[in-house]
Protein backbone atom coordinates (compact mmCIF):
# COMPACT_ATOMS: atom_id res chain seq x y z
CA UNK A 1 0.00 0.00 0.00
CA UNK A 2 2.86 2.28 0.83
CA UNK A 3 4.62 1.40 -2.19
CA UNK A 4 1.48 2.49 -4.32
CA UNK A 5 1.43 6.10 -2.41
CA UNK A 6 4.95 6.28 -3.73
CA UNK A 7 4.80 5.97 -6.94
CA UNK A 8 1.80 8.29 -6.97
CA UNK A 9 3.98 10.58 -5.31
CA UNK A 10 6.99 10.14 -7.53
CA UNK A 11 4.25 10.74 -10.35
CA UNK A 12 3.46 13.95 -8.92
CA UNK A 13 7.71 14.87 -9.05
CA UNK A 14 7.55 14.11 -12.40
CA UNK A 15 4.57 16.15 -13.41
CA UNK A 16 5.95 19.27 -11.58
CA UNK A 17 9.36 18.56 -13.06
CA UNK A 18 8.17 18.89 -16.42
CA UNK A 19 6.07 21.79 -16.05
CA UNK A 20 9.28 23.73 -14.66
CA UNK A 21 11.22 22.35 -17.36
CA UNK A 22 9.25 23.59 -20.33
CA UNK A 23 9.25 27.12 -17.88
CA UNK A 24 12.97 26.33 -18.54
CA UNK A 25 12.98 26.09 -21.82
CA UNK A 26 11.06 28.88 -22.47
CA UNK A 27 13.13 31.27 -20.70
CA UNK A 28 16.78 30.61 -20.41
CA UNK A 29 16.70 28.71 -24.36
CA UNK A 30 18.16 25.07 -24.99
CA UNK A 31 21.28 24.85 -23.51
CA UNK A 32 19.91 25.17 -19.74
CA UNK A 33 17.05 23.36 -20.83
CA UNK A 34 18.98 20.34 -21.87
CA UNK A 35 21.26 20.76 -18.49
CA UNK A 36 17.73 20.44 -16.48
CA UNK A 37 16.94 17.61 -18.18
CA UNK A 38 20.27 15.74 -17.35
CA UNK A 39 20.27 17.43 -13.60
CA UNK A 40 17.41 17.71 -12.03
CA UNK A 41 18.52 19.25 -8.83
CA UNK A 42 19.66 22.24 -11.60
CA UNK A 43 15.63 22.36 -11.84
CA UNK A 44 14.58 22.09 -8.66
CA UNK A 45 16.63 24.82 -7.66
CA UNK A 46 16.72 27.17 -10.62
CA UNK A 47 13.00 26.97 -10.29
CA UNK A 48 12.91 28.17 -6.57
CA UNK A 49 15.19 31.21 -7.75
CA UNK A 50 13.02 32.35 -10.45
CA UNK A 51 9.54 31.27 -8.47
CA UNK A 52 8.30 34.43 -8.15
CA UNK A 53 9.06 36.35 -11.19
CA UNK A 54 7.89 33.31 -13.56
CA UNK A 55 4.76 32.46 -11.31
CA UNK A 56 5.95 28.75 -10.27
CA UNK A 57 5.75 29.34 -6.24
CA UNK A 58 3.04 26.77 -5.77
CA UNK A 59 4.59 24.45 -8.46
CA UNK A 60 7.75 24.31 -6.16
CA UNK A 61 6.33 24.58 -3.02
CA UNK A 62 4.11 21.03 -4.53
CA UNK A 63 7.29 19.81 -5.63
CA UNK A 64 9.13 20.21 -2.19
CA UNK A 65 6.59 19.36 -0.56
CA UNK A 66 5.82 16.40 -2.80
CA UNK A 67 9.75 15.34 -2.05
CA UNK A 68 9.92 15.37 1.23
CA UNK A 69 6.27 13.03 1.28
CA UNK A 70 7.94 10.65 -0.87
CA UNK A 71 11.22 10.25 1.05
CA UNK A 72 8.92 9.63 4.06
CA UNK A 73 6.79 7.25 2.44
CA UNK A 74 9.72 5.12 1.23
CA UNK A 75 11.53 4.81 4.30
CA UNK A 76 8.51 4.03 6.23
CA UNK A 77 7.85 1.25 3.32
CA UNK A 78 11.36 -0.01 3.63
CA UNK A 79 11.86 1.35 -0.23
CA UNK A 80 15.64 2.58 1.36
CA UNK A 81 16.72 -0.94 2.90
CA UNK A 82 19.14 -2.66 1.75
CA UNK A 83 21.45 -5.22 3.63
CA UNK A 84 24.48 -5.55 3.13
CA UNK A 85 25.59 -9.01 3.80
CA UNK A 86 26.16 -11.56 1.31
CA UNK A 87 23.08 -14.20 0.03
CA UNK A 88 23.55 -17.53 2.16
CA UNK A 89 22.45 -20.11 -1.02
CA UNK A 90 21.38 -23.24 -0.45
Amino acid sequence: MLAMLGVVLWVGCLICFVIVLIKLFQTQGIIHGILGLICGLYAFIWGWIHATELNLRNIMMIWSLLIILSIVVNYLSGGFYYPFSTPTVR
